[in-house]
């Protein structure tokens, strides 16, 4: 499923991008007395702005659904992994105090590990 909603919400934005370049800016007036106003007449009387506009308005929204559905989605895995047994916090902090807790066996037969850092006695 989440696949699914993963590929509409890219078709979405990409759907988008195009739209919005195919949409003229607000300058596009001054292109007209060049010639370029007569041929623009495929979405009808009105202009492309009307439909163009709902269509990115709808498109908009499709993308803001998918985004909060693929949000839903991730919310979900991030609280399955809780459940993989992987330690909560409070674990790994009472196995470092208890470590920190155990008596330190020095003199008792251990030898010093090697390093190459002088050691002041």
């Amino acid at each position: 499923m989440e696949s699914i909603v993963l590929i509409v919400h890219v078709l979405l934005a990409a759907a988008i991008v195009a739209l919005v370049l195919l949409q003229q800016g607000k300058g596009a007036e001054a292109g007209a007395a060049f010639g370029g106003g007569a041929s623009q007449t495929v979405f009808g009387s009105q202009g492309s702005k009307s439909f163009l506009g709902r269509l990115t308005a709808i498109m908009a929204a499709g993308v803001f659904a998918t985004s909060f559905a693929l949000a839903v989605f991730a919310k979900q895995k991030a609280e399955s992994v809780n459940d993989a047994g992987i330690p909560a916090a409070e674990v790994i902090e009472s196995a470092a105090d208890a470590q920190q807790e155990l008596p330190a066996l020095e003199g008792a037969g251990a030898e010093k590990p090697a390093s190459d850092i002088p050691v002041a006695e």
